[in-house]
């Protein structure tokens, strides 16, 4: 049985030492979060990860859902238990407005809490989680009467929710979307199409399901410009605001997975189902998209939750498995070998997970908290620019931890050799759950290409130059302190690739777009590159600042972690110098041949 204990030290030493979460008690939900109560809440998502979640990864994978005859599907033993622990606990409304029954708390923190419950078990945190992004959208677009309706139920748990955009025949081109949505006299809409890919469509661990459907109202403009966002609920509410009819919208099966066989992803079937329109006619993708960033953030916290989880097992395991001898002596005279801990390259693959999961929480938890300034802020000027950075940040921070979170999986199992490619060992689950979070939510290529095409010129570059002041002045205000000067030097060699590659962007780009497509990926990586740098470097300031502080009982873990921001900047940052140089190659050899060749 995998293990996993959640790093909550580490995420309180991300907030507290690095991101100083105590300065922005101007914030709405950041005033009444003291250190104990910071502490306790982290500790609680801890012991509900850790002893409830975690023992129903494993064999809710095995059993996976099942679809009855009558369409119905129902969940994994023990996951409706679980879930209902989760819904009881208020996680679901933690960084909620109070007035729709949340607790107010910052973003910041449940993003905290949700990459231990996404470790535990990804498939069960997918319920909840496209719930959270249901609400959001509610939030954003929805009618004071629909919040009032739909938000209470959604926020307890009671109810959940799911995004349904895809179709059989297109995916990322939602301009092809065919579902239809034809008006009513009592001002509701008829909806009729097929869905595919709904993570959690149909299940049985709640009262209602609030499906959020992209459809087209007839006549509507071809393209995305024509498309509107309704509410399908699975039960339609009677006078009072009970579930009562069933509504006309089926699970048709359940889709055969590579991975999270835990959740239902359903085929659903719209066959002239009752559904009201949310925000405004033929803007229902501005409404989505509110959903769709939310859970890319999500997607992207993942990544970085399945690392960590795979990161620990293989670690365990590498301090155990006796295999050889070190290569400068024996390290354990008293047995026949040595555990593999001891090997370089077994080191070199652990140290490679965790400075980047280590560099991806701080991340995430930074990105996560611009989405708290731009939400909370009484400045207008700190709200935009923290938009401004949020809007930049997403794409990256999706495809970049993904990638990774895949490519860390992966290279977990390597430590067990032919164990990891057994199932009992349940490392060759989390390649397999790895691997959706490169697809699902906008698969990575498109938000390499959103970063390059749409979000480093929006508005004259804004953002991305905001990007590199800050990263700048973190070098130059830091470059004559001797404890810092190895790790600023590197982040700004770092800095300057991405800056070249920017401007080669703006050279090369614009005449041959091409030359754009063809260095996204390696622009994605080269950005995720420099600000995972960046956030190291803010780290190793925060350590070596504590420990000159003397604090007690944090000095080891202090110092392993300059150990380990050290390692991420002489063995993996050097890579943006690659990243360069692939960009700069231009589309030729990309485009050269023709179609029929490949």
């Amino acid at each position: 049985m995998p293990v996993y204990k959640a790093p909550v030290s580490d995420t309180l030493f991300i907030l507290n030492d690095v991101l100083s979460i105590g300065r922005h008690n101007d914030l709405a939900g950041f005033a009444d979060l003291s250190n104990d109560m910071l502490e306790a809440i982290a500790g609680e998502a801890a012991r509900l990860a850790e002893q409830e979640l975690l023992p129903l990864n494993l064999p809710g994978d095995r059993q996976g859902c099942t679809r009855r005859d009558d369409g119905t599907v129902s969940v994994p033993d023990g996951f409706r238990d679980a879930y209902d622990l989760y819904r009881q606990g208020g996680w679901i409304g933690l960084a909620v407005p109070e007035e729709f029954g949340g607790q107010g708390l910052p973003y910041v923190l449940h993003t905290a809490v949700g990459e231990y419950m996404s470790s535990a078990n990804m498939s069960l945190m997918m319920y909840p989680g496209l719930t959270q992004g249901a609400i959001a959208a509610f939030l954003a677009h929805g009618s004071d009467a629909q919040k009032a309706m739909w938000l209470p139920k959604m926020v307890d748990g009671s109810w959940t929710g799911t995004m349904n955009l895809t179709e059989p025949h297109c995916g990322t081109d939602l301009g092809l979307l065919r579902t239809r949505a034809t008006p009513q006299a009592d001002g509701s809409y008829r909806i009729s199409g097929q869905k595919i890919f709904i993570s959690a469509g149909e299940h049985d661990m709640s009262d209602n399901i609030v499906h959020l459907v992209l459809a087209r109202i007839e006549g509507a403009p071809d393209g995305t410009k024509g498309l509107s966002l309704f509410i399908v609920p699975k039960y339609l509410l009677k006078d009072d605001g009970a579930p009562g009819e069933r509504n006309a919208v089926s699970c048709g099966a359940i889709e055969h997975k590579m991975g999270i066989h835990g959740n239902a992803t359903c085929v659903m079937n719209y066959d002239e189902a009752t559904g009201y329109l949310i925000g405004v006619e033929n803007r229902g993708l501005n409404a989505m998209f509110v959903m769709m960033n939310e859970a890319r953030l999500g997607v992207g916290l993942q990544g970085l939750a399945i690392a960590e989880a795979a990161y620990q097992n293989a670690a365990a395991y590498a301090r155990e498995r006796l295999q050889g001898r070190a290569l400068s002596g024996a390290k354990n005279p008293a047995d026949k070998a040595d555990p593999i801990i001891v090997h370089p390259d077994v080191r070199r693959t652990l140290m490679t997970i965790r400075a980047w999961t280590e560099g991806g929480r701080a991340f995430t938890l930074w990105t996560a908290l611009q989405s708290d300034i731009a939400r909370r802020s009484p400045d207008e000027a700190a709200r935009q620019a923290a938009d401004d950075l949020l809007g930049l940040m997403t794409p990256i921070l999706k495809g970049v931890l993904t990638d990774k979170g895949f490519d860390h999986a992966v290279m977990a199992q390597q430590v067990f050799g032919g164990h990891g490619y057994i199932e009992e060992q349940g490392m060759s689950q989390y390649v397999r759950d790895a691997r959706i979070a490169m697809i699902y939510e906008g698969a990575n290529g498109i938000q390499a290409l959103d970063l390059v095409g749409r979000k480093l010129g929006l508005n004259g570059g804004r953002a991305i130059m905001a990007l590199f002041k800050e990263i700048g002045d973190f070098c130059e205000e830091n470059r004559d302190d001797e404890t810092l000067s190895f790790f600023t030097k590197h982040l700004k060699k770092g800095l300057n690739d991405l800056q070249a590659a920017t401007m080669w962007f703006m050279q090369n780009a614009v005449a041959k777009p091409d030359n754009a497509g063809a260095g996204s990926t390696d622009y994605m990586h080269l950005s995720g590159l420099v600000t995972v740098g960046y956030m190291w470097a803010r780290m190793a300031k925060a350590a070596n600042q504590a420990l000159a502080a003397g604090k007690s009982g944090r000095e080891d873990d202090l110092r392993n972690k300059l150990i380990t921001a050290r390692f991420f900047m002489e063995r993996l940052m050097p890579e943006t110098a690659l990243r360069r140089t692939r960009i700069e190659a231009g589309a030729d050899s990309t485009m050269e041949l023709p179609a029929e060749a490949f």
